[in-house]
């Protein structure tokens, strides 16, 4: 069939817009999808229809019923020294954003790290979870399911072991709420953010438990995990990565450089960071603009955007150090991979190469850490940056002159 035929039956209402990926090649399925919105809505969608991705390469992997692309602006940061176990070295950091003043802004933290030696970065944590939740007619049979599992652990291991390459189990820790029992899965996951690696896994561990044991699996995610959510499970425990910068500013840097002052910047921390964010009663936010720096990036490098909400909770703490300034951010669940999803679509992967990290690393989970460093040491000099930027009182005068692109509102 032509395309002009399936567009002609888009319209008419005697398809779906999901079927047309049945009848033609994925591009050309694209194209018609797209002329046929027009027609239907009476507008015109040149900018969305202009991409180079080869939808012949993601077809049912990265998105459904396609009709174009959307496109960022992606500036550059850096150069930004890291001084971590796996990013040692000077690195330019791609960020896209539609928000005027945050590149500028990360790039003058960047440019203030750079100069005081850089950024000291650590991993403590690399677990991917899944938790699903298992339901029980009374709470006398849930000292026996958790023997059960205890005594089954070779058995878990062993299905781990034939259904996935790459993931590695870690620990299983069970929370119990009535008769219902969580167990929270944790697994090292190499290169991959390992979201859906360990959703299958753990589906298959069902499986056997179901099969050997009196109990139902009502979800295979139970929320206690917990993905694309803001929770005390994940601050206390990790998810992803948890990943910790840090960095001190002489005292001359902070006043050329971010022409501000030591003390100033470390009380607005503790009065907005800390004091603020307590009383607003925030979970795990107790920082300035995490998710502004981390969306960016993640937007760049095509990783999974709803997990902006956990990867972006942290703390930042700071200290005067004798006339200088200490800083540090910790992350407790950066949830980054540099293989699978969004990572390997085209400018995805040049936005991870920039960095040197993009695909599987030797050894294996060597990139997806090293990315973690570098994000963590921009998140520290986009929060540096900005709590000077207050100190300063210029954050509105920043976004007049580079967010408006004129000196009145």
């Amino acid at each position: 069939m032509r395309i002009d035929e399936v567009v002609d039956k888009l319209v008419k209402g005697e398809i779906s817009f999901h079927e047309v990926d049945n009848i033609l090649e994925a591009n050309a399925a694209m194209v018609a999808r797209r002329i046929a919105l027009e027609k239907i809505l009476g507008i015109s969608l040149p900018s969305i229809g202009s991409t180079i991705i080869d939808y012949s390469e993601i077809k049912n992997r990265n998105a459904e019923n396609v009709i174009g692309a959307a496109q960022i602006p992606l500036g550059i940061v850096g150069p930004l020294k890291v001084n971590g176990d796996y990013a040692k070295g000077n690195f330019y950091v791609p960020l896209a954003t539609t928000e005027g003043a945050l590149i500028a802004s990360v790039n003058r933290g960047a440019k203030a790290v750079t100069l005081s030696g850089g950024v000291r970065v650590k991993i403590f944590k690399d677990e991917m979870t899944r938790a699903p939740v298992f339901k029980f007619d009374s709470i006398e049979e849930i000292p026996k399911f958790l023997e059960f599992i205890e005594k089954n652990m070779d058995k878990i291991y062993s299905i781990v072991n034939s259904t996935t390459s790459h993931g590695k189990l870690k620990s299983i820790t069970p929370f119990v709420l009535g008769n219902n029992v969580w167990l929270r899965f944790s697994f090292e996951t190499g290169d991959a953010m390992g979201m859906n690696m360990v959703t299958i896994v753990v589906e298959e561990i069902c499986k056997f438990i179901e099969s050997s044991f009196p109990t139902t699996c009502v979800a295979v995610s139970g929320n206690m995990c917990s993905d694309k959510k803001q929770t005390s499970v994940n601050s206390l425990f990790g998810r992803g990565k948890t990943v910790v910068a840090e960095a001190i500013l002489k005292k001359d840097i902070v006043e050329n450089v971010l022409h501000s002052d030591v003390r100033l910047i470390h009380d607005i921390n503790l009065r907005k960071n800390w004091l603020g964010t307590a009383r607003a009663g925030s979970l795990a936010q107790f920082n300035a603009h995490f998710a502004n720096i981390i969306a960016a990036i993640f937007i760049a490098t095509g990783q999974d955007l709803a997990q902006l909400v956990e990867s972006s909770s942290g703390y930042t703490w700071t200290e005067v150090r004798g006339e200088d300034l200490y800083i540090s951010v910790t992350l407790p669940s950066l949830e980054v991979g540099t293989v699978g999803g969004g990572t390997r679509l085209p400018t995805q992967r040049e936005a991870l190469s920039i960095m040197g990290v993009y695909g599987s690393g030797n050894p294996a989970g060597s990139n997806a850490k090293k990315f973690a460093e570098i994000i963590a040491a921009t998140v520290l000099a986009g929060e540096l940056n900005l709590l000077a930027a207050l100190a300063n009182r210029e954050l509105g005068k920043a976004h007049i002159r580079l967010g408006r692109g004129k000196l009145s509102i």
